[in-house]
């Protein structure tokens, strides 16, 4: 398989960088919610989670179609379902802060994942993981088989790296 065209932008925000990556569904919101929110079926895409979910608690998510397939605590800061969950994860190495944004017009359902950066180091990579991780649901969602990875990194590195220096549009 080629690899599919990368579709992240890079936004600026007040505290850094907004990497945004989106993908549309032909499904009730509620359906596409399920599929970010409830464990057997982030399992399928994902990784499976554990733990009381709600706002300003932990949880541990697992990434299951990583190498070592390693678990790590995750705080839930926003849940106001449909449309919108934030969460963030810290650890020695640093943290993250991503949203998951949902909007239905027409039929159609449009998931917004929103990584908040703090620098662009690490888009190149970034980008490609989320364009394969939103694949990855679209591929489970529809009953399809499972992207490879090696479709992703290193082939979107550079279209990732080249929005570094871009202009906003």
């Amino acid at each position: 398989m080629s690899s599919p065209p990368p579709t992240g932008r890079l936004f600026p925000a007040a505290d850094g960088t907004d990497l945004v990556v989106s993908r549309t569904f032909r499904a009730p919101i509620e359906d596409v919610w399920a599929s970010v929110t409830e464990s057997d079926r982030t399992a399928r895409w994902f990784g499976a989670w554990q733990g009381d979910a709600a706002p300003g608690r932990m949880i541990k998510v697992q990434m299951a179609f990583e190498e070592t397939e390693p678990w790590f605590d995750v705080r839930i800061d926003a849940c106001e379902p449909p449309r919108r969950l934030a969460v963030s994860t810290s650890d020695e190495s640093g943290g993250w802060r991503l949203e998951l944004l949902l909007s239905h017009a027409d039929g159609r359902t449009e998931l917004r994942l929103v990584h908040h950066l703090d620098t662009t180091d690490g888009v190149g990579e970034m980008g490609p993981g989320w364009e394969y991780y939103l694949d990855m649901l679209v591929a489970a969602r529809d009953g399809l088989p499972a992207p490879s990875f090696d479709d992703y990194l290193p082939a979107m590195k550079p279209y990732y790296e080249a929005l570094r220096t871009r202009p906003v549009d």
